[in-house]
């Protein structure tokens, strides 16, 4: 049985580095523009998330508020960033590998906020950890709509 591909929503934006009409995706090699770029920010991005949670430690068994606000302001970020190089910005190549990839890649850690949920149940707060493990899915999803409904608004007028 085949299955046929459909295209996305016409009005959300299509990464152009993957196309969604074939099976595989086209690979581009000997790009180092874009690794630069994206190292440069991703440097950024992981300073820039370090300084905050020094300057705003979790004490074993809290909630990790400096990981949730670190990711929820960070993928509300990132929803500014994609309406702004789909549509406003769209010949700027770099930007986006710079930007999203490396520093909103960078300072956003989702992989921290797996080992908070783990540490937390390990310390028995499986209440913190779930409250935390909600908290974190609904806001980074809220954080993206309501920017990119907002940034969508704003670029239309």
């Amino acid at each position: 049985m085949q299955h046929e591909r459909t295209d996305p929503a016409p009005w959300e934006p299509v990464d152009p580095d993957v196309d969604l009409r074939h099976d595989r995706p086209v690979r581009r090699t000997g790009d180092t523009a874009v690794l630069a770029v994206i190292a440069a920010g991703g440097a950024i991005g992981a300073v820039a998330r370090y300084l905050v949670g020094q300057a705003w430690p979790t004490p074993i068994g809290s909630f990790p508020w400096a990981t949730l606000i670190i990711n929820v302001v960070g993928c509300g970020l990132i929803g500014i960033l994609m309406v702004v190089v789909s549509e406003v910005l769209t010949r700027q190549r770099l930007i986006r590998p710079f930007l999203g990839t490396g520093v909103l890649g960078g300072f956003t850690t989702f992989s921290t906020y797996t080992l908070d949920i783990q540490q937390l149940i390990a310390n028995r707060h499986p209440g913190t950890a779930l409250l935390y493990l909600a908290a974190t899915v609904a806001g980074a999803l809220i954080a993206v709509w309501a920017t990119v409904t907002a940034t969508r608004t704003l670029v239309a007028r």
